[in-house]
């Protein structure tokens, strides 16, 4: 009896500590609207890698999740254009980093306004969404300050169609 019991504890705890790990590292999020079309659609399902940035900073390319800048009940999801002392400006249909002219396979039309040139913020973030002229991002003024990133986009898990690794861009490729 004693042996069936420490079996139960020993279970019991394991599970415990799989729940909590999982619990801080991985979370669910809804993708809401149409700001990140034609990679992530209304309704989508996705997990969020929360452990991600423990390791290394957010890179250019990175989908993130964050709370909005202006209702912290509210997530967004977003690409990371900018880094932190990064020189951001958008004329022409073309997004320019410290100068250099994004490619950006990942957009379905080029953004139909200007930005002027601007640094980013220590420790923050300039964000877009990949449906450039449907989106609230930062060619509205604002950025993402590194405390309010919640996690990087991981894996789409509903629905099926849209099942699989989320598709993070990397511009040293």
């Amino acid at each position: 009896m004693k042996a069936f019991l420490r079996e139960i504890l020993a279970t019991l705890a394991l599970a415990i500590v799989i729940f909590i790990l999982l619990q801080t590292t991985i979370q669910s999020t809804v993708v809401v609207g149409p700001s990140m079309e034609p990679d992530f659609h209304d309704g989508q399902r996705l997990l969020i890698n929360k452990a991600v940035y423990a390791f290394h900073e957010p890179e250019r390319g990175d989908v993130i999740i964050f709370r909005s800048p202006n209702n912290d009940r509210t997530d967004y999801i977003k690409r990371i254009i900018g880094l932190p002392s990064d020189t951001i400006e958008i004329k022409d249909g073309v997004v320019y980093a410290n100068g250099s002219p994004l490619y950006e396979p990942y957009i379905a039309d080029s953004p139909k306004y200007t930005f002027q040139k601007q640094e980013v913020e220590h420790n923050s973030y300039f964000v877009l969404g990949d449906n450039r002229n449907n989106s609230n991002d930062s060619h509205n003024g604002w950025t993402v300050p590194r405390q309010n990133i919640t996690g990087k986009a991981w894996l789409s898990i509903w629905r099926p169609e849209w099942w699989g690794l989320a598709p993070n861009y990397s511009f040293d490729e």
